[in-house]
């Protein structure tokens, strides 16, 4: 159970825009022509995108099994490519990989450089500190000066510098560093996805963490990334995608993975993120 919790979701755009040449059906012919879609994906990302029981050769998650559905239904092969969230968005620029999924978000910037699918997933954004004493944190602002452990370009690092923390980063490792870090005091919080902060704090429970009962903000939603302008593509997948939700595949499959209808947006009231451009 040693899999990646923490750079999920979301790179930032630090990613150069996406290819001038793509045009709004080149991309999806040039899969058709190959018959597979390249897809970049962490494999260490639980629930999302892992490596079951420390296979090497068995990708699953959430993020995993709707990509291979969407895949099945336009008759595609799926071919992953492993790497680190930090390099998924500029793999996609580059063409490397067709498309990526990892638990990554649709924002509002992200929209200007890339294309994404309609949203299969849908969460909020939750902190993981010490059980004994919440690691210091009742507030966001109480994170100024705490240490957070984190992707070097993630949105849940932006919102945990905002609000005056410090970022250790870790490349693409697996979660047992990161929450142990948070267990020892090496580093105090760790702000991410409440679905996969919620099973990583599961997957240790002799470690003194918990999610923070109070501190949820920032609903967020999920896609595939794929190039700007690549519309054919992205329309085949939305036509897919509304497939999936309307059959119950979508329920059924974030239900497997993850206990709950992720496929829904949440209920209930969040903390929005003030004077931070996302």
């Amino acid at each position: 159970m040693a899999i990646l919790v923490l750079s999920a979701c979301g790179s930032s755009n630090s990613a150069q825009g996406a290819s001038d040449t793509d045009t709004s059906s080149e991309k999806w012919e040039e899969i058709q022509e190959a018959g597979e879609i390249v897809v970049g994906t962490s494999g260490t990302l639980i629930a999302a995108s892992y490596y079951p029981d420390e296979s090497e050769n068995e990708l699953t998650g959430y993020d995993v099994e709707v990509i291979k559905e969407v895949a099945n239904r336009l008759d595609l092969e799926v071919s992953f490519e492993i790497m680190g969230i930090d390099s998924m968005l500029p793999a996609v620029n580059s063409g490397r990989i067709d498309v990526a999924v990892n638990d990554i978000e649709v924002t509002d910037k992200r929209k200007e450089k890339f294309s994404f699918s309609d949203s299969y997933k849908y969460s909020y954004t939750t902190m993981v500190v010490r059980k004994d004493d919440y690691s210091g944190i009742n507030s966001l602002e109480d994170l100024d000066g705490k240490m957070h452990g984190g992707g070097a370009t993630t949105i849940f690092s932006q919102i945990a510098e905002h609000y005056g923390a410090e970022t250790k980063t870790y490349g693409n490792a697996p979660n047992e560093a990161y929450l142990r870090d948070v267990h020892t005091g090496r580093t105090d919080v760790i702000v991410n996805d409440y679905y996969l902060s919620k099973f990583g704090v599961a997957a240790f429970p002799d470690f003194d963490i918990m999610l923070h009962p109070e501190l949820k903000l920032h609903p967020t939603e999920q896609a595939v990334v794929m190039p700007k302008e690549a519309d054919t593509l992205q329309m085949k997948m939305n036509e897919v995608l509304a497939e999936m939700r309307e059959d119950g595949t979508l329920t059924e499959l974030a239900t497997d993975f993850y206990g709950e209808d992720a496929s829904k947006r949440p209920e209930g009231d969040f903390i929005e993120i003030e004077g931070l451009d996302l």
